[in-house]
């Protein structure tokens, strides 16, 4: 097994291993590998549905997902089958998997089963680089913060389909929103990653609204940036597998109306952990308001305040 990586941030080629004859000490180097780079690609893998179900199981319980088409056979693989014909995909927008969860996914892996001749790509952001590349400041800020996470487009298309409407109660009653925190410590590298996106975030807690909305598009707009970003083109039989816990993706409809058959299965993850709140300022410090008041009461602070105030 050999490790190339693809990049400075994000993203390793794996080499010489074959996912479905793995043993024990090779998987434990690919997970390894997959927190480390975050995004893991193996070409050229003869990997049979089973195959790769089993490969899902060996990270954790697979998913049922609510949402996406599932195989008749086996509900946890999801096959993403597009083309000239098919409902526009809702691939085309930053996201992390399933964050409507109150235990979002660990990791998924994409399997390319049919890719078109141009186009198809998946974009991939590094949230735990992009929450580094934030100023000292607004590590501060955010630090404690939880954000509100929902359906996003699956909800607003369930919702104009009366026939399909009772789905998306049935699941809503089984995934109440979520509050999610704003920063995640990864539970294996304990590195801190950004976790709201602009497919499933609704709003940010105990803040006001504009506030909400400006915080959330500066944070969405860290995964625009090229280099906290990893292009991977596909090939039959290429293997995808990413963290989900930080790393965001994008996947562009720009191969319609050529067809592309993709088949996926997620892994279960655990609640998200926040980082714990950091004090802005030091008690002390924090009085300016405080002391102009108690000097308008004539306190003892007071006095102290105003008489610094002239020693200034």
């Amino acid at each position: 097994m050999h490790i190339e990586p693809m990049g400075p941030v994000l993203g390793a080629y794996i080499h010489d291993l074959q996912l479905q004859d793995m043993n024990d000490a090779q998987f434990a180097a690919l997970r390894r590998a997959l927190v480390e780079f975050e995004v893991l690609v193996l070409r050229d893998q003869a990997l049979t549905v089973e195959g790769h179900m089993a490969l899902g199981r060996r990270f954790g319980e697979l998913t049922v997902s609510p949402f996406s088409p599932n195989a008749d056979a086996a509900p946890e693989l999801i096959v993403l089958d597009n083309d000239g014909q098919s409902a526009k995909p809702l691939t085309d927008i930053w996201h992390s998997d399933e964050t409507f969860r109150a235990a979002p996914p660990l990791a998924t892996i994409l399997r390319a089963r049919i890719v078109p001749r141009f186009g198809g790509d998946t974009m991939f952001a590094s949230m735990s680089a992009a929450y580094e590349s934030l100023s000292e400041r607004m590590r501060v800020y955010l630090s404690g913060l939880t954000a509100v996470h929902g359906f996003g487009r699956f909800g607003e298309l369930l919702r104009a389909d009366p026939e399909r409407r009772a789905i998306l109660h049935r699941v809503e009653n089984d995934n109440p929103m979520p509050h999610h925190p704003v920063v995640r410590v990864h539970p294996e590298s304990g590195r801190k990653a950004i976790f709201v996106n602009p497919h499933f975030t609704t709003r940010i807690d105990d803040v006001p609204e504009d506030e909400s909305r400006a915080l959330l598009a500066h944070l969405f707009s860290r995964a625009l940036v090229p280099e906290l970003q990893l292009r991977v083109s596909w090939a039959p039989d290429t293997v995808v597998m990413w963290d989900n816990r930080s790393v965001q993706h994008y996947a562009p409809n720009d191969y319609l109306p050529q067809r592309r058959r993709m088949e996926r299965v997620t892994i279960r993850g655990e609640v998200p952990r926040g980082d714990d709140p950091v004090q802005v300022f030091a008690p002390a410090e924090r009085g300016f308001a405080a002391r102009h008041t108690a000097a308008s009461l004539g306190t003892a602070d007071g006095a102290t305040s105003s008489r610094r105030q002239f020693d200034r």
